[in-house]
């Protein structure tokens, strides 16, 4: 593919899709490159659905292959919460912290054997050679009681993966790649892409 639009203005998620999705497409670009394009809001009851409505908005505007993403961090303590409600816990445009800081007060008291979490992403790709092509990746681990590390965005500074003991805004680039929920829905998605070209 010559190119692939990232449907997002979240940079630090175009970073990181941008990253994974290297060698796919000769470029890669994000909204930050198309301002004009107006997403639909995120009213679906799945990820799946937001996914697929913000891929297939960029690829009705521009005419190009283009890549949506839904993800959300899943809480057992707080019965799947904040889900599909993860990017505006703390309220309409609410900024990381204030998700963070919500969710960190949310589960105030839950010991840490109960604090068990995961990550899921839904990436849809529209305008490939068939057609939707749409996968997911998900990673279990565990909410901190504080946050952790300077690197990441989202809840990254406060889930530690299964497995490991360090946040994800304490991993490594490569190494938050290969664990993550995006991550993993990215190698899902390069499997699916090669399999078609």
């Amino acid at each position: 593919m010559d190119l692939i639009v990232l449907a997002t203005r979240n940079e630090g998620k175009a970073r990181e899709l941008a990253s994974l999705l290297h060698g796919l497409a000769r470029r890669v670009e994000s909204l930050r490159d198309h301002p004009e394009i107006e997403l639909p809001s995120e009213t679906g009851s799945t990820y799946r659905e937001n996914a697929l409505a913000k891929a297939r908005a960029a690829h009705d505007a521009l005419g190009v292959p283009a890549l949506g993403d839904d993800s959300g961090l899943e809480v057992d303590a707080l019965r799947g919460a904040p889900g599909l409600h993860s990017a505006r816990f703390a309220g309409p445009g609410a900024s990381d912290r204030a998700n963070i800081e919500r969710l960190l007060r949310a589960l105030e008291g839950v010991p840490a054997a109960q604090r068990t979490a995961r990550f899921r992403c839904v990436l849809a790709l529209v305008g490939a050679r068939r057609g939707p092509i749409v996968v997911e990746g998900v990673c279990e681990g565990r909410i901190l009681a504080e946050p952790r590390g300077g690197a990441g965005f989202g809840y990254d500074p406060v889930f530690v993966p299964e497995g490991e003991s360090k946040a994800f805004a304490e991993l490594m680039g490569d190494q938050k790649d290969l664990l993550s929920h995006r991550g993993r829905a990215a190698r899902a998605l390069r499997d699916a892409i090669e399999s078609d070209y």
